[in-house]
């Protein structure tokens, strides 16, 4: 065969790398997206932070004027702003040309909003929903951080006792064996063997020492097991044993009923302390009330914060989705290194290629902003009924819908509500938790899996204690309402809502 040359004429699409970034910051959380941007600010001198006498970029959006989101569509049209084609003169050229256009958009650089998501872990059968109806928001409770960790609690209480130093010496060395949770993660036996180098040190001693220290707050702080926490307590409280019968009956269930407790195997706990249903309601509240980790409030969590792309607030009578000020990073065009390149133009190629790369920056965080913007508007209009009554109201919705209703591709809308979150009465709430499968009801329609598990909790959070609804009759009563889903699917969700199952929600 003979060899040739031949000339073959064929288009491809190519990544551009502005086109590579705007994807990029696309995808990015607001924690990633503030580091970019520092990162930008340090490699380029062209860019820096703008001062606090700029314009303020905030943009509200109300439901009923779609007009004002649609006229910015263009922004997510991902096409380069120069021509690859043109030279490098000619970038250079247009760059130095239009630097005070663009140079002066006022985006965010600092992060200073605080957390919002709420700290407290109430019990399961708690419902804390908001009041849609209202244009006024509480805030959200926070716990406080600890003064001092559990180690300097219990030594600062040392140096109160009246103890001997050889007494307080012993008790600060038990002090260093206490886990996370107060409890004495080692054997006192063992402990004792490895203090046989202190002259004349009995087991006595070291049994004294931690009697002291199991005698300080908190209470139960110096277990060794579970039960002999809660009976630690238990000698504490003083309602408690001002009940003989009472507190011997409870010392008895800590002591050596803890398992059927935790199984609410209430007939045999009966059975086993001889007492009636009235008496043994009153242990088990008792038993309750105290604290199985008593060093838990004293455990430092380093949480990361979850801050709102957008918040959406309900203003006479309409909901209105807004960008969050306090995310978005105020950088700009820095004047005098745009300045000296117009005075030196085509001299300084470096400082020209800075300059687009600024630009582009500065572009594709405002298109980022304003694609999120116009995500969280579609999605408010999609799910208005969540926003006024609820994930009871949560409809059925997928990404398709939304990509289809703005012009976009699917995966751009999967980046944009990925590790994005939206501020709303009911909470702080992930933009990919409004999209979930669905199931079809008897009418021929389709109800939102979210919207089951608000039904799922309703009913559970409404039954008789003393006779907890099973799953199955939580799908017959699902049945009724039209909603056909199968036991195990029942379990499934009551699982994800961290509810448990019918034997361990029932109570005297």
């Amino acid at each position: 065969m003979k060899q040739s040359l031949q000339l073959k004429v064929s288009q491809n699409l190519t990544l551009t790398p502005q086109l590579q970034q705007s994807i990029r910051l696309l995808q990015l959380s607001t924690l990633e997206l503030q580091q970019e941007i520092q990162q930008a600010l340090a490699e380029n001198p062209m860019l820096e932070v703008a001062d606090d006498d700029v314009g303020d970029t905030e943009q509200t959006v109300s439901l009923g004027t779609n007009s004002e989101i649609q006229d910015g569509s263009n922004s997510d049209n991902y096409e380069p702003e120069p021509d690859p084609r043109k030279t490098r003169e000619q970038s250079d050229t247009d760059a130095t040309a239009d630097a005070e256009g663009s140079e002066r958009e006022d985006l965010v650089q600092r992060e200073s909003i605080d957390s919002i998501q709420d700290n407290w872990e109430g019990d399961w059968r708690d419902n804390s929903g908001a009041n849609a109806d209202g244009d006024e928001e509480k805030p959200g409770l926070q716990l406080a951080a600890p003064d001092s960790s559990l180690h300097q609690h219990l030594v600062e209480q040392l140096r109160l006792t009246q103890a001997s130093e050889r007494d307080k010496n012993l008790v600060l060395w038990l002090i260093d064996y206490l886990n996370d949770d107060g409890y004495l993660s080692a054997d006192l036996e063992d402990l004792w063997e490895t203090l046989q180098e202190v002259p004349d040190l009995e087991f006595e001693e070291l049994q004294a020492a931690l009697r002291l220290l199991q005698s300080f707050d908190p209470p139960g702080v110096g277990a060794r097991s579970a039960s002999e926490c809660l009976m630690l307590q238990l000698r504490q409280r003083p309602d408690v044993r001002k009940h003989p019968e009472l507190y011997a009956h409870c010392n008895s269930i800590a002591q050596e009923h803890l398992g059927l407790l935790a199984q609410r195997d209430f007939t045999k706990l009966k059975k086993a302390l001889g007492i009636d249903d009235e008496l043994l309601k009153q242990c088990h509240d008792i038993i309750r009330s105290l604290e199985p980790f008593p060093g838990a409030r004293f455990r430092r969590v380093d949480d990361d914060h979850v801050v709102p792309d957008v918040i959406v607030k309900k203003l006479s009578g309409q909901w209105h989705v807004q960008l969050n000020p306090d995310v978005m990073p105020k950088i700009r065009i820095n004047e005098m290194y745009a300045s000296i390149l117009r005075s030196h133009r085509g001299q300084s190629s470096q400082l020209s290629a800075q300059l687009q790369e600024a630009r582009w920056l500065l572009k594709n965080v405002q298109q980022r902003f304003d694609t999120i913007l116009r995500v969280s508007q579609a999605i408010v209009e999609r799910q208005i009924g969540y926003f006024n009554h609820g994930e009871i109201a949560m409809q059925p919705l997928v990404l398709r819908e939304i990509a289809d209703l703005l012009g976009l591709h699917e995966s751009t809308v999967s980046r944009v509500t990925t590790q994005k979150y939206m501020l709303t009465p009911y909470g702080l709430v992930e933009l990919k938790s409004f999209f979930g499968s669905h199931v079809s009801t008897d009418s021929g329609g389709q109800a939102s899996s979210t919207a089951i598990r608000a039904l799922i909790k309703q009913l559970i959070s409404a039954e008789d204690a003393k006779q907890p609804i099973s799953d199955s009759q939580i799908a017959d009563l699902l049945g009724q309402q039209g909603i056909v889903v199968a036991r195990r699917t029942v379990a499934k969700y009551r699982e994800s809502l961290k509810i448990p199952p019918v034997n361990m929600r029932k109570s005297l």
